[in-house]
């Protein structure tokens, strides 16, 4: 793992990270953008979208469900059925005759759904049975987050199938790899917490059991790929859950055992949201992410609010090896011509982020020469 960088930033030099020649160090974080019917089969709107961003060194797919159950939120793309492998097809195939890398983001909600959006009206799934605060959206527009029913033991050994068959349907899709989504207090991260994970089975109490669900993923979907060269996985330790749950008790101990498990699967990477998902970057007291992520012994991915500036910087100190922009990326499709030339970044409006066609989502014109 590179440990210093020279005075000039490398940022926009070719780099190998895991499996992938990446032109730069630069990387399209995972943007909802709920675009795509209710049947989660992305079409030529979401290949003209990726295409145009394939300047990024990396490019990390939206959520993207791993099962009609691990879905919470209408109009996002899915990776399980054969109709959504072949519209990921022309995705993927796009960004490649751009010459550029694209992973598909595994999506699994948990408790953040609805009845409605899912097979039967059934309740959403979580590892128990606590009631999240605030809104979904489906169909019908937001509606309320109902208390979910807590996972069977006997159940478990499904999701964990249901990794690994739509890590199988991504590599079939042309994906150049996959990111493991254990973040932002969605189902693999609600297992992690204590505060949202009351179990007594082999799932629930220690942080070792508390653990086991991410790494019984983690050696699934790695298996697809041969090894973790090509997957990634994406943790948020202090990320806040929605409405007054609380963060884990003891964050440095349960993030840091589960580090130090990752490291003999040797994953691509390690994408850590430094601070709350597209809010502040502070920790709370007793909290080092730079503690953290020393545990990992391959290629830090940063992300949160970085600017072009913190991102030399990061790149100067050694202290991250890829850097992730999100809204960034809704309006500047070349956003790395931008940076490398100095140009004025485009903003999109709030209301463009999610649903819609194709105004305020592949209408963003590219920069011209003048500018």
């Amino acid at each position: 793992m590179t440990k210093t960088a020279p005075a000039d930033t490398d940022l926009f030099d070719p780099v190998t990270i895991g499996a992938w020649r990446l032109a730069n160090r630069i990387v399209m974080a995972p943007l909802t953008r709920c675009r795509v019917n209710n049947d989660g089969v992305p079409g030529p709107l979401q290949a003209t979208y990726y295409a145009q961003r394939a300047g990024a060194g990396l490019i990390i797919s939206e959520a993207t469900n791993i099962s009609w159950q691990g879905r919470g939120y209408a109009f996002t793309p899915g990776i399980f059925t054969g109709a959504q492998v072949a519209g990921w097809q022309r995705v993927t195939e796009a960004v490649h005759e751009k010459q550029g890398k694209i992973l598909c983001q595994l999506w699994h909600v948990g408790r953040y759904s609805h009845p409605s959006l899912q097979p039967g009206g059934v309740l959403p799934v979580a590892p128990s049975a606590i009631a999240p605060e605030g809104d979904t959206f489906t169909e019908q527009g937001f509606r309320k987050v109902p208390t979910p029913r807590a996972l069977e033991t006997e159940e478990i050994p499904d999701l964990v199938e249901q990794y690994r068959h739509a890590a199988e349907c991504a590599r079939r899709a042309g994906f150049d790899g996959v990111e493991i989504h254990a973040a932002n207090c969605y189902l693999l991260d609600q297992f992690i917490r204590d505060s949202t994970n009351r179990r007594t089975d082999r799932y629930g109490g220690s942080i070792e059991n508390r653990t086991r669900l991410v790494l019984d993923v983690v050696e699934a979907v790695t298996s697809v790929w041969s090894d973790g060269s090509r997957v990634g996985i994406r943790l948020a330790p202090v990320t806040p859950n929605t409405g007054n749950t609380p963060l884990d008790s003891n964050v440095m101990a349960t993030y840091g055992y589960l580090i130090e498990k990752l490291n003999p699967f040797h994953p691509a990477y390690l994408h850590f949201i430094e601070g709350a998902t597209g809010q502040s970057r502070q920790v709370p007291s007793g909290v080092s992410l730079e503690k953290l992520r020393a545990l990992f012994q391959g290629p830090y991915m940063a992300n949160n609010g970085y600017t072009l500036e913190m991102a030399k910087a990061a790149r100067r100190s050694g202290t991250a090896e890829l850097i992730c922009f999100g809204r960034p990326f809704l309006a500047n499709p070349d956003l790395v011509e931008r940076f490398k030339k100095g140009a004025a970044l485009a903003e999109a409006p709030r209301e463009t982020w999610y649903g819609g066609d194709e105004r305020g989502y592949t209408d963003w014109p590219a920069m011209t020469s003048e500018a």
